[in-house]
């Protein structure tokens, strides 16, 4: 039984199967991770929708911002852009299936045996264990009732970029949602910074990524990101993954094999293009 642990995909699917078949995955016995963002800009979204699907419970699962984007597309609240190739989905026979099954996947994994926390983005410097798990299921629970289109139609906006308990109703959620599927950077007392998307070294001070500032968190975990794939998979700290390697962009997909610490990867069959 292995669990492995997969970068953002975006709509590649070519290059999740051909990663998998690298370490012969096995969905009756080993459980893959995902860390958001499994459809948009890549060509084949909808492919890679079904198959995570038809992997059932051996497929765990946080929502990226494109997914949360893809959401608005559907609900007729953003904008399709050409960019992020998602026609054949919506226009899909099973559309209205795959996106309601999306909807109703959390926003934060957690495995206390193991000792992994799985956020698209990340956890926010200000929050503990608790708090995120709370947060996480506060989004969750709109996402996954018949009213998230009010939620959708909320969610877009940089404030607050402050947490407090006594953050309420919409606020309080667009706050957990930039936190879990958007957040790079923080300053250094914790506020959300939602503009710069730049590597680190070259971020305006005061920022800090947000995985610089964590004291909140139980240290015996480890955590696993997407999100920021300028960051190629390095410069964080020794218990933090980021794993997404710019597939999208003609980079890599990567795979992290959790019971042999070891990475596996898989280039890109597309040209690098960051339009």
């Amino acid at each position: 039984m292995s669990t492995y642990l997969i970068g953002d995909v975006h709509g590649c699917y070519h290059e999740l199967r051909a990663l998998l078949e690298q370490v012969n995955f096995d969905p009756q016995k080993d459980t893959l991770w995902l860390t958001g963002d499994l459809v948009a800009r890549g060509p084949d979204s909808l492919q890679v929708l079904r198959y995570v699907k038809s992997l059932g419970s051996a497929a765990k699962i946080v929502l990226g911002n494109h997914d949360l984007h893809l959401l608005g597309i559907y609900c007729k609240i953003s904008r399709n852009k050409p960019k992020d190739h998602l026609d054949e989905l919506l226009n899909a026979p099973d559309a209205d299936e795959l996106i309601n099954w999306l909807r109703k996947q959390p926003l934060l994994q957690v495995d206390e045996d193991k000792k992994i926390i799985m956020a698209h983005a990340g956890i926010t410097p200000q929050w503990d264990l608790d708090t995120a798990r709370m947060c996480a299921r506060e989004v969750e629970s709109v996402l996954s009732s018949d009213a998230y289109p009010l939620f959708i139609d909320a969610m877009y906006g940089d404030m607050p970029n402050n947490w407090s308990e006594s953050l309420m109703g919409l606020p309080r959620l667009r706050f957990s949602t930039n936190a879990l599927t958007r957040m790079r950077y923080c300053f250094p007392h914790g506020q959300l910074d939602m503009l710069c998307k730049e590597s680190p070294s070259k971020a305006p001070s005061p920022l800090k990524p947000w995985f610089s500032l964590l004291t909140k968190l139980p240290q015996e975990y480890s955590i696993f990101f997407g999100h920021w794939a300028s960051l190629e998979g390095k410069h964080t700290p020794e218990n933090v993954y980021g794993l997404d390697t710019g597939c999208c962009w003609g980079g890599n997909l990567t795979l992290f094999h959790w019971e042999e610490k070891q990475y596996y990867r898989q280039k890109s069959q597309l040209k690098r293009n960051k339009d």
